[in-house]
């Protein structure tokens, strides 16, 4: 029951692979691995070792999906807040290049935010993305 109230108050919880496995497989490229997933009621996120893949049910039914990849060696930012007292969540603000060329003078970028219950510990998964952006942030700057 929390993980619904949790899911309709737009706060992602966490899906175990075999799982996602069986619901989000077709998405994958071939040989691409889970590492680990989260899912609102109708939406998820999944990171595999070369992207996040963002899956957004859409109308009533929730039959047409939109399916949005971020590669991972496009992330350059991450940011993390943790939740507060009260009804505040806890947040994962994520930076990344959507020029099909990283190294340009003409660079485009986007941002996109994460919300989890404030009681889920999103710090392994920051640690995790900010590993990818320090590792991009070197590959891309040296």
């Amino acid at each position: 029951m929390a993980n619904l109230f949790g899911g309709l108050m737009g706060n992602y919880s966490e899906v175990t692979i075999p799982e996602l496995m069986n619901q989000y497989g077709a998405y994958l490229m071939p040989q691409e691995q889970i590492r680990t997933g989260f899912k609102l009621v109708r939406d998820a996120f999944i990171i595999t070792d070369e992207r996040l893949i963002l899956i957004d049910h859409q109308g009533v039914t929730g039959k047409k999906t939109r399916v949005a990849s971020i590669h991972l060696s496009s992330i350059y930012e991450v940011t993390m807040e943790t939740g507060g007292t009260g009804f505040d969540d806890c947040e994962i603000n994520l930076h990344y290049i959507t020029s099909p060329y990283h190294k340009s003078n003409n660079l485009q970028t986007a941002a996109y935010k994460f919300e989890f219950a404030k009681k889920f510990n999103v710090q392994p998964l920051y640690t995790a993305l900010i590993s990818i952006a320090h590792e991009n942030h070197k590959r891309l700057n040296g």
